[in-house]
C-alpha cells in the first residue's frame, strides 16, 4: 500500500518543489520508494505548467538533489488520495484546512517546520523566497532539509509503511 505525502506553497515554484525533491531523496536513500510516493503543489494557480524557479533548480543541483518540476495547483479532491499535507508557512497551512472536505482531511495537514526537533515552535513557518536573493533559497534549504529527517521518522511510524526487507 502506498503513503502519499503532498507539500504545498503558493505557487509550486520554490519552497514546496525543494521541499518534494529533498524529501523524495530522503525516502530513497530509506530504500522507500517503492511504498512513499512524493509530489507537491501550490494553493494557487499562478505558475501552472511552468518549472521550479531557476534559482531553487540551482540551490537544488548545487546541493546534489534532482529538480525536475512541473507546476501545479492542489485541488481539494486530492485529500482522498493524500495521506499527508505538508504546508510550507501558516497561510498554506489555513487554504489548505479551509480546502479540506471533512475533519478527517484537515487532521492529515501538518507544518513542515513542525517535524524539525530545533524549530522555534512560534515560528514554523518557511519564508517565501521568491522576492529575494540567493540567500533566501539557500535558508529555505537548510530549513526543508532539517525538517527532513523528523518528516521521514513520522512517515516511516505509520501503519501503511512498510519498512524495506534487511540484507544478510
Amino acid at each position: 500500500m502506498t503513503f502519499r505525502v503532498c507539500f504545498v506553497c503558493t505557487g509550486n515554484i520554490c519552497r514546496s518543489p525543494m521541499a518534494e525533491h529533498v524529501f523524495r531523496a530522503r525516502v530513497e536513500s530509506a530504500g522507500l520508494s517503492g511504498t512513499v510516493e512524493v509530489d507537491s503543489a501550490g494553493t494557487d494557480g499562478w505558475h501552472v505548467g511552468d518549472g521550479a524557479d531557476p534559482r531553487t533548480v540551482h540551490v537544488l543541483e548545487e546541493a546534489g538533489y534532482t529538480c525536475a518540476h512541473t507546476a501545479r495547483q492542489f485541488h481539494r479532491d486530492w485529500f482522498a488520495r493524500l495521506d499527508l499535507v505538508v504546508a510550507l508557512d501558516a497561510g498554506h497551512l489555513r487554504a489548505l484546512r479551509t480546502m479540506a472536505p471533512t475533519a478527517e482531511d484537515a487532521e492529515k495537514i501538518h507544518l513542515l517546520r513542525s517535524y524539525d526537533p530545533d524549530a522555534d515552535g512560534a515560528d514554523l513557518d518557511v519564508p517565501d523566497p521568491y522576492y529575494g536573493d540567493m540567500g533566501g533559497f539557500e535558508e529555505c534549504l537548510r530549513m526543508v532539509e532539517a525538517a527532513s529527517d523528523g518528516l521521514l521518522d513520522a512517515v516511516r511510524a505509520s501503519p501503511r509503511v512498510t519498512a524495506p526487507a534487511k540484507r544478510d
